[in-house]
């Protein structure tokens, strides 16, 4: 118990001292939010009337900001790729090593300090997907839970990124791993188009996707409808396989992240 709390605490501090990083590079926040608005942009504007048929862009606008948002939270996950990386190539590891600290704490307080990473970029992402015409038709308690789906998510990836981070060569080789992955998870999904547009294979992958599920559930927690409802069991319950995808990751790249990082710490 005495562990745990001492793993907590000085993961406290790790997560202190990255956002204060985070706060000398205001880049990093910037590049968090701006490439999510240039696909509302893109999406919305460009795209919208096209995809959106009959129903209009209006009503595409708001089908597409739940997938920007597991878009943004996803892509965040790079963040903590590079953060490990940098971390490695400056020689912050080995000082971290040097201290009398828990070696968990330095990947979770990574995983932590890149969530609130998260947090400002979603609440940025509102503010655009309120600009374009999005509204929250849900109760006040279902949008609160859809963000914090959100932020589960995104605290899963995470753990993937540092896994990534920690194996990862050099700056360079992390900035590539880091999002590649994400590309396939993101598009074959239901984030920008409903799942019955989307063929065969694609279509099967795309229902079974934790990337689909929860764009399914905030959208469905929203209430920003849009077409013909998706259909089998992720769909239709998708907050539940949400949670069960976000617990099956961290339960297993959790330890395999803290074990990479006693591997390296030990060079």
């Amino acid at each position: 118990m005495n562990a745990l709390v001492k793993g907590l605490s000085d993961g406290g501090v790790i997560t202190w001292r990255n956002l204060l990083n985070v706060r000398r590079n205001p880049d990093w926040l910037m590049a968090a939010t701006l490439q999510p608005i240039m696909f509302v942009l893109l999406f919305a504007y460009v795209f919208g009337d096209a995809i959106g048929g009959d129903a209009g862009g209006g009503a595409y606008r708001e089908f597409l900001i739940a997938g920007i948002f597991a878009q943004t939270v996803a892509f965040n996950s790079a963040f903590t790729v590079i953060g490990f990386a940098n971390d490695l190539q400056k020689g912050i590891i080995d000082r971290f090593r040097s201290l009398p600290m828990s070696r968990l704490a330095v990947v979770f307080g990574r995983t932590t300090s890149d969530l609130v990473v998260s947090v400002v970029a979603l609440l940025v992402m509102s503010l655009c997907g309120l600009i374009v015409g999005w509204r929250i038709r849900g109760s006040v308690l279902d949008a609160v839970f859809a963000y914090l789906l959100m932020l589960l998510f995104a605290w899963a990836l995470s753990w993937i990124g540092a896994l990534i981070g920690l194996a990862a060569r050099s700056v360079e080789v992390a900035q590539s791993a880091g999002l590649i992955w994400m590309f396939p998870l993101s598009f074959i999904s239901s984030a920008f188009v409903p799942l019955d547009k989307l063929p065969g294979a694609l279509g099967v992958f795309a229902e079974w996707n934790p990337f689909t599920a929860v764009v399914n559930a905030t959208r469905e927690l929203f209430g920003n409808r849009f077409g013909t409802p998706p259909a089998g069991w992720p769909a239709e319950h998708a907050a539940l396989y949400t949670v069960l995808c976000c617990v099956g990751i961290i339960v297993v790249f959790a330890p395999l992240a803290t074990a990479r990082y006693r591997r390296v710490a030990s060079r």
